[in-house]
């Protein structure tokens, strides 16, 4: 039985703490918040069974945990990580790993030296249509990508501490470094601020690749629509992963361009291919459960997980140099 605090318990702290209370093998043992009408919250929601304090000291003293979940604020992350991984705990923390890259690469020299598992939440990468996706381009059915793009946009909820690059691309920053099995060289970024200062609310990213392949994200929470969803097209095929959609998340077109040889001349033409679309069963299991599921297993196995540190570093430096980009109005910002 695997034994669990978390530090966070606020709106997504509270889905992570509802996981973990009901996933087999682990016990969500306590909950520390600094607001006490939460604490009172889940203290009641789960009959008295989690004890709830407001001070983190008390995960820490506690001998009997195995592992500590860190909902937090980002900037907050690496202080409380690197905490709980010197005094032996296993780390599942939030996305992102760190707010600055030197913190991130403290955190995981601490989880080695301590042989510690340090786990990163980049949710998407436990969702069953995105697995499915990755298995479509490693079986070669999409043939050679492209490019990618994903739109990640709804009214709402504004952000007073960071801005939607930040806020919201690293879910699309994670996921197309995980389907392509490779890190982009190069990014740039645009975007504005129009409720607060300083804060963007709108951002534009584009990421180069090896291969010619490249991404582009478009996040904001100031948008008429709520949009989910990340298209990637190949050289035979196109996939469109919709996450707003209640069944049908992961559609394969047989769609593109061939070029065909005129038997007439030594020429060939371009002709255009309108196949059919296919819709992929897939088992939907909740992705945040599989994700809590996947850091008990990397303990109990001793296993390093998908979203491990070096994966989420890697995820930090890409929003890193999109950052200095937005800063610099767009201009194309390599990546270490």
């Amino acid at each position: 039985m695997i034994t669990i605090g978390q530090i966070g318990a606020g709106t997504w702290g509270q889905n992570l703490v509802r996981n973990f209370y009901n996933l087999k093998g682990c016990r969500m043992k306590i909950c520390c918040d600094k607001n006490r009408e939460v604490l009172e919250k889940i203290k009641s929601q789960y009959g008295g069974n989690i004890k709830v304090t407001d001070d983190f000291d008390d995960l820490i003293k506690d001998s009997h945990l195995d592992a500590i979940v860190i909902a937090t604020l980002p900037v907050t992350h690496s202080h409380f990580a690197i905490k709980a991984l010197s005094k032996g705990r296993h780390v599942f923390v939030e996305k992102p790993l760190a707010l600055d890259i030197k913190d991130a690469k403290e955190m995981i020299r601490v989880a080695k030296r301590k042989r510690r598992i340090l786990m990163v939440g980049h949710l998407l990468l436990y969702h069953p249509a995105v697995k499915r996706l990755k298995s479509c381009i490693e079986d070669g059915l999409l043939g050679d990508i492209h490019y990618l793009y994903s739109t990640r946009v709804n009214l709402g909820q504004v952000r007073e501490e960071e801005n939607a690059l930040w806020s919201l691309t690293a879910h699309d920053v994670s996921v197309a470094i995980h389907l392509l099995n490779k890190r982009p060289f190069e990014v740039s970024t645009t975007g504005k601020s129009y409720i607060r200062k300083q804060i963007q609310d709108v951002v534009f990213v584009t990421l180069n690749f090896k291969n010619k392949i490249m991404a582009h994200i478009h996040a904001s929470w100031l948008d008429p629509h709520k949009i989910r969803k990340f298209t990637v097209v190949g050289s035979k095929k196109m996939a469109v992963f919709d996450d707003m959609e209640s069944a049908e998340k992961l559609r394969i077109y047989d769609k593109g361009f061939s070029f065909q040889k005129n038997y007439g001349s030594y020429e060939t033409f371009l002709t255009l291919r309108e196949g059919d679309i296919n819709i992929p069963k897939i088992e939907m299991v909740e992705p945040l459960k599989l994700e809590c599921q996947h850091f008990i297993d990397s303990i109990k196995n001793n296993t390093q997980p998908l979203s491990d540190g070096e994966n989420g570093l890697r995820v930090l430096e890409v929003l890193t140099a999109a950052q200095k980009s937005l800063e610099e109005n767009g201009k194309p910002v390599k990546i270490k």
